[in-house]
């Protein structure tokens, strides 16, 4: 019989034994696996999202929060800035590029994002159906929202005042429809989860907006002088610097100027991270202890199935087997358990991911998915092999120097 034959043997007398180390150690690095996931495509995300910007001008509040909101689309803006700060930074020696944003409003909780056409070039989009804008009111469509929302070239929506996914009693803007004239190619980026149009889309939509409040309350008389008619305001500004030294001057030049703040997306993405690796730390203690337990079980299950199979192992001595076959059979029992259960876990830890991305795409529309495979995993299972041999050590060294004619004189 071969040692593999002989180890599934004993592993089939041993069922429920054997089940708990697999759980134990399947649950472990499951956890590791989400984590790791977790980890790697937050992190590329954050790196692609914010790919080409130097800097983000917008109203002043929290740097984070203006990051967050204007470069990943994941919160809500800090205020709005004056229009004409746009041609003063284009004009400043050290901005080589300036791309305007006008947040407010959103459609079935896609993001409603008036810009320019350098917005898509920036993420290197390119229509896969009909074309880009021409005109305000008409609007673009990433793959992700366009599958989402059913938008396609011809189709005419409404937005709803209000960024938030959820807030689905906002007030619908179905005076100032607009027009889907393309969808664009997915890119991987933030970029496939938006809807995109002209910056005056969005001006002109709240003009409307105002137009209608100045019925209401003074019935239709001209509104050209009616304070209460929307500003021209823009969100938020992305900056490409023109040279190195502008990451030093123009921060705390923009800084300076009343309204005006200025944030940094790799240094506020990088205290980001650090944030979210806190909870990511916590989780990964959490799976090492699982892991720990299951070495643990692991030991335990080894060692009281020595005591139980001294015999047998005495008669294998009798029959030819050397004390070093009969250690590495233990230790091979251990080693193949441990592997058994980090191969479950890193299966149970994908199909987890997969379900949680599915379910952070549909409510939140955080990108994640399980599909990705990374090169750490395997040094998962190179761990979990060293820990089912570690784990196996001490009942094979037992094993080792079991004296064969005491062992059968106690039968």
């Amino acid at each position: 019989m071969t040692t593999l034959r002989l180890i599934l043997a004993y592993l089939r007398w041993r069922p429920l034994q054997a089940a708990l180390n697999l759980l134990l150690m399947a649950v472990g690095v499951a956890t590791l696996v989400v984590v790791l996931l977790f980890g790697h495509q937050i992190e590329e995300r954050l790196q692609r999202d914010a790919r080409g910007i130097d800097l983000v001008v917008g109203a002043q509040g929290s740097p984070i929060q203006l990051i967050l909101s204007s470069v990943f689309h994941a919160d809500i803006p800090t205020g709005n800035i004056p229009e004409e700060t746009v041609e003063r930074l284009r004009e400043h020696r050290l901005v080589a590029g300036v791309i305007p944003l006008a947040l407010g409003d959103s459609y079935r909780g896609l993001r409603i994002v008036g810009t320019e056409p350098a917005y898509i070039d920036l993420y290197g989009g390119k229509p896969a159906a009909g074309r880009l804008w021409e005109r305000a009111m008409e609007a673009v469509a990433g793959a992700d929202a366009a599958a989402r929302a059913g938008l396609a070239p011809g189709r005419t929506f409404s937005g709803t005042h209000g960024l938030l996914a959820d807030d689905h009693g906002g007030h619908v803007h179905d005076y100032a429809p607009y027009t889907v004239v393309g969808v664009l190619e997915p890119t991987g980026t933030v970029l496939d989860r938006l809807i995109l149009t002209p910056v005056e889309s969005v001006w002109h939509v709240h003009d409307e907006e105002a137009g209608h409040r100045h019925e209401e309350n003074h019935g239709h008389e001209a509104v050209a002088d009616d304070p209460d008619a929307a500003p021209r305001e823009l969100t938020a500004l992305l900056v490409r610097y023109r040279s190195p030294l502008a990451a030093l001057a123009l921060p705390r030049e923009i800084n300076r100027e009343p309204g005006l703040m200025a944030a940094s997306p790799a240094y506020e993405s990088a205290r980001l991270m650090e944030i979210l690796g806190f909870g990511l730390d916590t989780v990964r203690a959490f799976a090492w202890v699982l892991v720990g337990a299951a070495a643990l079980a692991l030991f335990i299950g080894l060692y009281n199935a020595l005591r139980e199979r001294r015999h047998d192992l005495a008669v294998m001595r009798t029959l030819g087997a050397s004390r070093l076959r009969v250690f590495l059979w233990i230790i091979s029992e251990g080693v193949l358990l441990a592997v058994l259960g980090a191969g479950l876990g890193l299966l149970l830890g994908h199909g987890a991911a997969e379900v949680l991305g599915s379910w952070l795409g549909a409510v939140r529309q955080v990108p994640f998915t399980g599909t990705v495979w990374l090169p750490g995993e395997l040094w998962l299972l190179a761990a979990a092999a060293g820990i089912g041999a570690l784990a196996a050590l001490p009942p094979a060294i037992q094993a080792y120097r079991t004296d064969i004619a005491t062992t059968l004189a106690e039968r």
